[in-house]
C-alpha cells in the first residue's frame, strides 16, 4: 500500500544543517559520532568496480553497498560516512557500474558484496543495498533478486524507464523494499507512474514492497539546491532507519 508521506513529528536533525544528506532520523540520532571517517577508495579490478568503502566506527559491523545516481559517487561521500559512523562498514558504488547498457550491471553488484563481506572490517551476513536515481534503478534491477546476498533494498526515487513491464519486473523481487518517491518528479527516467504500476504488481505477486511518495518533492529532494526538502528527508530518513533497524540491524 502506498504510504503518502507526512512531516515528522518531534524529529531531532541529527546531522547538522550543511550536511543534510542522511539525516536518518530518530533511532540513529542516539549514536555517537565522533569525527569525519575517511573513505579507502579502489580502483576497479577482476575483484569488483571502483569503491570508496568506509570503515564502520566501531568494528566490525554489517555491510551497506551504496549505490550512486549518474554523476557518479562524489553526491553520495558524505551519505556514506555517516552511515559509517553509526557501525556499518559503508561501500559506495557508482551507478554507473550497477545500471549498465550491458550485462555486467549484476555481475558487478555481486563482485562488490562479495568483496566487502570479505573485509576485515565487514561482520559475517547479508549485505542491505541503498541506491539513489540510476543507483536506485540499479538495486531494484539486480540487488532486489540477490536473497543469498541482499538482506533489504531502499530505493530513492530509482531509475525505472527500462521497465516497460511491472508485472514482468516485480517478479523477480526476492527480498524487502521500500521505495521513495516525489510526486512531481519530472525526470523522465523515474515517472511515478510506474512506480505505482509496480507497487500493484507487487501487491499481487506477494512481494514485500512498500512505495512512500512525498506529495511536493521532485526528483533528488535529499540534495541541496532547488530540491531540497528538509521534512522529506527527515521522514525519509526515519523509513530508512526502520528498514534497517528490522532487515539489517547493527550487531
Amino acid at each position: 500500500m502506498t504510504t503518502i508521506a507526512t512531516k515528522p513529528v518531534h524529529q531531532r536533525q541529527w546531522l547538522p544543517q550543511a550536511a543534510p544528506a542522511l539525516l536518518i532520523g530518530w533511532m540513529f540520532a542516539l549514536v555517537t559520532a565522533s569525527g569525519c571517517t575517511a573513505g579507502i577508495s579502489t580502483a576497479a579490478s577482476p575483484e569488483g568496480p571502483a569503491q570508496t568503502a568506509y570503515a564502520p566506527a566501531n568494528q566490525p559491523g554489517p555491510v551497506i553497498i551504496v549505490i550512486s545516481g549518474n554523476l557518479g559517487p562524489v553526491l553520495e561521500l558524505d551519505y556514506v560516512s555517516e552511515i559509517a559512523h553509526l557501525g556499518y562498514y559503508a561501500v559506495l558504488l557508482d551507478g554507473r557500474d550497477i545500471l549498465t547498457s550491458g550485462q555486467d550491471g549484476a555481475v558487478n553488484l555481486r563482485k562488490a558484496i562479495d568483496r566487502a563481506q570479505r573485509s576485515s572490517h565487514a561482520v559475517p551476513g547479508k549485505a542491505a543495498v541503498i541506491g539513489f536515481s540510476r543507483g536506485g534503478g540499479g538495486a531494484l534491477a539486480h540487488a532486489s533478486g540477490m536473497r543469498d546476498l541482499v538482506s533489504v533494498v531502499v530505493a530513492y526515487y530509482p531509475t525505472i524507464s527500462s521497465a516497460k513491464n511491472p508485472g514482468l519486473f516485480v517478479k523477480h523481487f526476492q527480498v524487502p523494499i521500500l521505495v521513495l518517491a516525489g510526486k512531481r518528479d519530472q525526470n523522465d527516467c523515474c515517472p511515478i507512474e510506474s512506480m505505482r504500476a509496480m507497487e500493484v504488481a507487487a501487491k499481487e505477486s506477494g512481494a514485500k514492497f512498500e512505495l512512500v511518495v512525498y506529495p511536493d518533492a521532485g526528483h533528488g529532494f535529499n540534495r541541496n539546491g532547488l530540491a531540497y526538502r528538509r521534512d522529506d528527508v527527515l521522514y525519509a530518513g526515519r523509513r530508512t532507519t526502520e528498514m534497517l533497524r528490522l532487515h539489517h540491524p547493527l550487531r
